[in-house]
């Protein structure tokens, strides 16, 4: 199998599915809930539709997992999609928005596309070749110590249940770092940590489709994975750390009291 042609295919389903959410922002959307916090619009669907029709065009054989349709089982070669990352930012206006792809072949990820059709910015790799924002290199920042770190995280949508775990890591870091954000995209938040934009970044209870693509992106860039107890991250993980690895002991180190959480 070429890889030229999963590029190209890969590329093209961002584009296609980044042209039907801009012209779609801002207007107002059939939306539904898949749980409290948890939700789908039309959009998604429509986003996610494109997508998938053109991957199984190109590779009619390939195995499916997206977020908002049944898995499609075939080969192994595996496309990984989450059509609208940021969708309850979408509902709102809210422009931090994304659409993420991962090619995953015999269970190990080979490439990854993250589209912000906003800012026009794709973030972009392929295992063994580095990572790339609309075709330039990046790289990890330098960052050396926690006191100096920009980090990011996001909060799991089982929050109404039981938040105390979630507000008192936001607590470890919160008087120990120059700032925090929380922007709702968790493909975007891996590739600015790709990017050097941010140092840091953790979350509990991403969706392999949440963090395919930003995982190899974050790894082609020279940054560290895993989870709380510095095991290698899976797209099956629970618990998810991504640095420039400078800072990981010592964002593992804070992260100690909840590496029991599930």
């Amino acid at each position: 199998m070429k890889n030229a042609k999963i590029k190209r295919t890969l590329l093209g389903a961002l584009a296609r599915a980044g042209k039907i959410i801009r012209a779609n922002f801002g207007k107002e959307q059939k939306v539904t809930k898949k749980g409290l916090f948890n939700l789908v619009t039309e959009i998604d669907k429509a986003s996610e539709k494109a997508v998938i029709e053109l991957i199984l065009k190109n590779f009619p054989d390939h195995s499916i997992l997206a977020e908002e349709s049944p898995a499609v089982m075939g080969s192994g070669c595996r496309w990984i999609i989450d059509p609208i990352d940021g969708t309850t930012n979408f509902a709102h206006g809210f422009p931090i928005v994304s659409v993420s792809i991962g090619f995953e072949k015999d269970g190990r990820l080979e490439m990854g596309g993250v589209l912000d059709p906003f800012r026009k910015e794709l973030f972009f790799a392929e295992r063994g070749k580095g990572a790339t924002l609309n075709g330039k290199r990046i790289h990890v920042s330098k960052t050396k110590t926690l006191e100096e770190s920009l980090l990011a995280t996001g909060f799991p949508y089982d929050r109404d249940k039981d938040p105390d775990p979630y507000l008192g890591m936001l607590r470890v870091f919160l008087t120990r770092i120059q700032g925090i954000r929380r922007g709702g995209s968790a493909a975007i938040d891996l590739c600015y940590v790709a990017c050097g934009r941010f140092d840091g970044y953790y979350e509990m209870k991403l969706s392999p489709w949440d963090k395919a693509a930003g995982m190899l992106i974050v790894e082609e860039a020279g940054g560290k994975l895993t989870d709380f107890s510095g095991n290698p991250l899976t797209l099956s993980g629970l618990q998810n750390l991504a640095t420039n690895g400078l800072i990981h002991p010592v964002m593992l180190k804070a992260l100690k009291p909840f590496r029991s959480l599930k």
